[in-house]
């Protein structure tokens, strides 16, 4: 199936209006984690999480503002229908103060609604630098691995620049979880392991797809003539640009259906996994085949180069 029969876009000629663009997100991001820092949940930072029921709806804003008075600090987002409720705080008592401080503060201050605490759950802060440390060497260890797997399949030249088209990928979705962590109550974007699941999904997409673009390429280049790789770079990329189209355009919707209806527990996660998936089609379009054009391109002027001065 194919959307366009036929396309002619000079995705190499917008490369470098590209890398600009690239640039400049991930410069927003690293200067918003450097100066704002993550959002993160009770996995990475530690603390307890409180899931309170009650009898009839009640607006968040209410809840938050008794919680407030009795001075019990954290995040609050709804949590699946109007009258569920997931409190995070970094309390360092015991479970059962909190849950005898969060009770008493509701069965004074709203009698007219009764509560249920559903479930109560707490991580150390030991615990929460092991799961941190744990989630850091799984993302690494899966880079490690694509870079093996595409340095096989491929050469060096691809295999460097789809990393780096991953990274560009992670680092981009990393940097809008820090500029809009914590800014809306229907999605605090906290960073917990379900964001790094989302995060090994985007690296396992991205690749996919960049490796479909690369073998197109590889497919055209061998034996050509340096002078003809725009060409072949753009009407390689013209080629697939159907399947990515349909592919990335499915994913995005049942993600985006996800995000609006499974609820906050795992929207968070769903925005990770929109974002990264369009923010990885445009990179293996506009970032990893274009860097392997002007490592190519710039490679074949040096060994031209050499020669030259040889001769």
């Amino acid at each position: 199936m194919r959307i366009f029969q036929k396309t002619n876009f000079n995705f190499i000629g917008f490369r470098k209006i590209a890398y600009a663009f690239s640039l400049i997100l991930l410069a927003s991001g690293l200067i918003s984690l450097v100066v704002k820092g993550l959002n993160y949940g009770i996995d990475f930072r530690g603390g307890s999480e409180v899931l309170i029921r009650f009898e009839k709806n009640i607006d968040v804003s209410e809840v938050r503002s008794v919680l407030d008075e009795a001075g019990i600090s954290g995040s609050l987002k709804q949590y699946g229908l109007d009258r569920s409720f997931l409190l995070s705080s970094v309390f360092s008592g015991e479970t059962n103060e909190l849950k005898s401080l969060v009770s008493n503060a509701f069965d004074a201050r709203l009698k007219s609604n009764p509560h249920e605490i559903v479930r109560i759950d707490a991580v150390g802060p030991s615990i929460a630098s092991d799961l941190k440390w744990s989630a850091m060497k799984a993302l690494i260890a899966s880079l490690l691995a694509i870079l093996l797997y595409v340095g096989i399949r491929f050469e060096i030249k691809f295999a460097t620049a789809g990393v780096i088209a991953i990274f560009h990928d992670i680092l981009s979705v990393l940097g809008l979880f820090s500029i809009l962590g914590g800014l809306f109550d229907f999605m605090p974007l906290e960073m917990d392991q379900s964001i790094i699941a989302a995060f090994l999904t985007i690296a396992g997409y991205s690749i996919t797809d960049t490796v479909v673009v690369y073998d197109r390429i590889r497919e055209r280049i061998r034996g050509q003539k340096p002078a003809d790789y725009e060409r072949i770079f753009n009407e390689s990329m013209n080629q697939t640009l159907s399947r990515t189209i349909i592919t990335s355009g499915t994913v995005l919707l049942s993600v985006f259906v996800l995000f609006i209806f499974a609820g906050p527990a795992i929207r968070g996660f769903a925005f990770a996994v929109f974002c990264g998936i369009l923010i990885g089609t445009y990179s293996s379009i506009f970032v990893a085949a274009p860097l392997v054009f002007d490592w190519l391109r710039l490679s074949k002027s040096a060994v031209h180069l050499r020669g030259s001065k040889a001769s």
